[in-house]
């Protein structure tokens, strides 16, 4: 922390400052050295003790995959034992896994599920098994439970009869830029190009954007922004099934002006995701008046509604063809009119 990893580095910023601004004391608990898209983060991070009057506390951990978030979560959930804290917030399965430590100290625990995460391909094995052991504990132990779609709200309600509390994300208001930066380093234009933004792991559906996009007959550029989470063999696979083609660009993991310049000029945003809890980089594109172009799993139609166009999750042919139809110039929305309606 600070951070623009994803999702729930954003909400905990987002939330942690605020409540700060509300005169609440706040302690964030980090996971020590696992920053895994942007590393110069790491390296500023470790000299910081507190941001915007947040204490950060840094909890040592291990780098290997599925055990890291396990060993984080137990020394966590014991060192908040001898802190003074009214509340404590959990946020995502994988770290619910220990809410029980709390829990039989009788502190008062909130819990926000980011999305069914245990699902995501990235995983398997034991750490499947022990993110589903996280979401049964915060089913369980919690005193509430926050959740980020409506999809999420039934599940937690069909599978273990527990009522939970929707509040959807929210975003910054943009700043729209010209391309400039990204004019210097891609030789972008405004619309000149299709725009992925997220990380880079195999349930965003980025293959399936790759494949549709090769079909379709076109000079517009397909920008690829993001770096990995986990999933470096994964990183490696796209680069290389790209790597042939002049028309796709990888920038890595973006962010400030450059990521604002990135949203404002693009031509279309498309998410082609498999899962997802309610993306943010959805929200951010909408509010720059992005055309959107999205796979028709419900938490991406219930951001969406009307402003944007859907296509059947994990169907090339049939995003091949809503890209098509894009380019030709369908099912466009003019700018002010998606903003007026996140307004």
């Amino acid at each position: 922390m600070p951070s623009r990893e994803g999702g729930v580095e954003i909400v905990v910023e987002e939330l942690s400052t605020r409540l700060v601004q509300l005169g609440n004391e706040v302690h964030v608990y980090n996971r020590k050295g696992k920053n895994v898209q942007n590393k110069n983060v790491d390296k500023e991070n470790k000299k910081i003790k507190e941001y915007k009057g947040v204490k950060i506390i840094n909890i040592p951990t291990i780098n290997k995959k599925g055990l890291d978030a396990f060993i984080y979560s137990f020394f966590a959930s014991i060192r908040v034992l001898f802190g003074n804290y009214d509340i404590l917030h959990y946020h995502a399965e994988g770290s619910c896994a220990m809410l029980w430590i709390p829990h039989l100290f009788h502190k008062k625990v909130v819990v926000t599920i980011h999305g069914l995460d245990w699902q995501r391909s990235k995983w398997g094995g034991f750490a499947t098994k022990y993110i589903k052991f996280g979401e049964k504990c915060a089913a369980k132990y919690a005193d509430e439970i926050i959740v980020l779609s409506e999809n999420v709200k039934k599940y937690f309600k069909k599978t273990y009869n527990r009522e939970t509390v929707f509040i959807p994300n929210g975003i910054e208001k943009p700043t729209n830029r010209k391309a400039n930066i990204i004019k210097s380093k891609y030789n972008l234009d405004k619309d000149d190009y299709i725009l992925f933004l997220a990380r880079i792991v195999p349930e965003k559906g980025l293959d399936d954007l790759i494949d549709a996009y090769e079909k379709v007959n076109t000079d517009k550029k397909l920008i690829i922004a993001g770096g990995a989470s986990h999933t470096n063999d994964y990183l490696k696979h796209i680069k290389e099934k790209v790597k042939n083609n002049k028309n796709i660009i990888m920038t890595g993991f973006v962010q400030g002006e450059e990521l604002d310049e990135l949203y404002s000029n693009a031509y279309l945003y498309c998410l082609p995701s498999h899962i997802e809890g309610m993306p943010i980089s959805l929200l951010e594109a909408m509010s720059y008046g992005c055309n959107i172009l999205v796979s028709d799993i419900d938490e991406n139609v219930q951001v969406t509604e009307k402003y944007g166009t859907k296509f059947e999750t994990g169907n090339t042919k049939n995003l091949s063809q809503k890209l098509k139809e894009e380019l030709d110039g369908k099912n466009r929305y003019e700018q002010n009119k998606i903003q007026e309606f996140l307004n």
